[in-house]
């Protein structure tokens, strides 16, 4: 089975691991020599370029753990004598001291002053880095910025000199087929140049919310993470972050943060140390055809709005749970993943215009910015509101769900907010669809086909409506602790 692998954080720990990853970069090389195909050599373009890339070297001091005890063993047992050696031996904290572990990775200069771009994990939780030159130089730095959510840091060297920087390309006109060249790293060997093509784009590996990936077979392995994708004029159009791989090494599926992703995080990072994202205030989801089909829509596109920050700018705006943007700022969204990109390189402060879909029908409303670090950093406000009468608990069967009305008793049980309104899930068929769908006891529908349900019987009349209308499926909203999700659930 293939793994997914940052591209970095070697460890001094090499072995069998090397020949196989030496061997991959070796075979890249052999085939583009003996296929004809492709550029004729790199070999200027990688000697104008090669002096900006450096390899990031970084300590950590590991805390010693305490010591496990030695077991109580009777006297003069034969076991006595072994486990007195095993567990106290190196000193009386049984060998348990603060250790240093060394990590390496790539980088490259993009300010001759000494301003170096790497990725986040290379240098996450170091206590000492060094950027190592390819004249063999060797120079403290210290972080200027950095960014978990793209996996991007920003760090500072002082050099005595001027050294040798490059600069950006533009991602966006890089095409499939494309050629690339990679510069890094590689298993600690330093200044490895590596060649191949863009073998996809746009590659979404679930490493963070806003993925965007090139993928290229260019030979990326463990220390190239970090490091510069290069197009052949010798610009940057990537940051080696990732590989595929069953044995750590490459088998020529590598992925590269854009420079369209990289250079707006970049500029933030160094002007502020840190992010200044855009936000909306909005839960979503993606529109799958069973969604598509609930909603009346021939195909499932836009981002579906699964809940609303109560105060948030979207709230502010007039945007509702259940709403599916279509277009934000002037951009499209095609699918769910495309909204937080463009949100978050939006303006804070910039109010736009955001196109959505309600019950069919296309609005419009005007929404300004917030900013996402401030909304993280926020404490959630109290919602509580005054406690109602207590509801008579009323079970109901539907649609394969054991429902209730939600009663103080069942509150308490499944730390449900006295906010929340709708009906409790106390059971569920094991052979219904609403199981086949991951529904639980203590999930609380809050909707169905964007109406409120309040007792178990609102769900029943708004189900027996849709089958007389000839639906096949019905939309409900689903709470289950802080998080709300549209869920299809087929009428029999």
């Amino acid at each position: 089975m293939s793994v997914l692998f940052a591209a970095c954080s070697l460890r001094r720990c090499l072995g069998l691991t090397l020949a196989v990853g030496f061997g991959a970069l070796v075979a890249t090389g052999a085939s583009l020599a003996a296929s004809g195909k492709g550029p004729d050599s790199v070999a200027d373009t990688a000697e104008r370029v090669i002096d900006a890339v450096v390899n990031i070297s970084t300590s950590q001091t590991i805390e010693a753990q305490k010591g496990v005890q030695l077991p109580q063993l009777p006297p003069g047992s034969p076991f006595e004598e072994f486990f007195d050696e095993f567990f106290k031996k190196g000193g009386e904290d049984g060998g348990s001291r603060a250790r240093k572990v060394s990590s390496l990775g790539s980088g490259f200069v993009i300010d001759p002053s000494g301003i170096i771009v790497t990725n986040n994990h290379v240098i996450a939780d170091a206590d000492e880095i060094f950027a190592n030159f390819n004249d063999g130089s060797k120079l403290k730095a210290e972080i200027v910025g950095r960014d978990s959510k793209s996996d991007l840091a920003v760090l500072r060297v002082k050099p005595d000199k001027s050294i040798k920087a490059v600069t950006f390309g533009d991602s966006d006109k890089m095409r499939v087929g494309d050629w690339v060249m990679a510069i890094g790293n590689p298993f600690g060997l330093g200044g490895s140049v590596t060649v191949g093509v863009v073998s996809a784009r746009n590659r979404d590996i679930n490493a963070g919310p806003y993925d965007n990936f090139l993928q290229t077979d260019a030979a990326i392995n463990r220390g190239n993470s970090g490091g510069p994708l290069f197009n052949m004029d010798g610009e940057v159009i990537g940051i080696n972050t990732a590989i595929i791989s069953p044995s750590g090494g490459s088998i020529g599926i590598g992925f590269a943060i854009p420079s369209k992703s990289v250079t707006g995080v970049v500029a933030q990072l160094r002007e502020f140390g840190e992010t200044r994202r855009g936000w909306i205030g909005v839960r979503i989801q993606q529109i799958d055809d069973a969604i598509a089909e609930s909603l009346g829509l021939s195909k499932g596109h836009g981002a579906l709005i699964a809940g609303v920050n109560d105060g948030g700018p979207a709230a502010k705006g007039g945007l509702q749970t259940g709403d599916i943007i279509v277009k934000f700022d002037g951009r499209e969204i095609k699918e769910m993943r495309d909204l937080p990109k463009v949100v978050a390189d939006t303006q804070v402060g910039k109010t736009v215009d955001v196109v959505y879909l309600r019950k069919g029908k296309e609005q419009s409303a005007r929404v300004t910015l917030g900013r996402l670090e401030d909304s993280e950093k926020a404490q959630a406000a109290s919602l509580t509101k005054e406690k109602p009468g207590e509801p008579k608990s009323v079970t109901k069967n539907v649609l394969g769900l054991g429902l209730s009305s939600l009663t103080d008793d069942l509150r308490k049980k499944y730390k449900i907010k006295e906010s929340t309104k709708g009906v409790i899930v106390v059971s569920v068929d094991r052979n219904s669809a609403a199981a086949e769908r991951g529904i639980q006891a203590g999930d609380v529908i809050l909707e169905i086909q964007n109406e409120a349900i309040i007792k178990p019987d609102d769900l029943q009349i708004r189900v027996d409506a849709l089958k007389k209308d000839g639906k096949k499926s019905a939309l409900i909203l689903v709470m289950r602790g802080d998080e709300q999700r549209f869920i299809p659930l087929t009428i029999p």
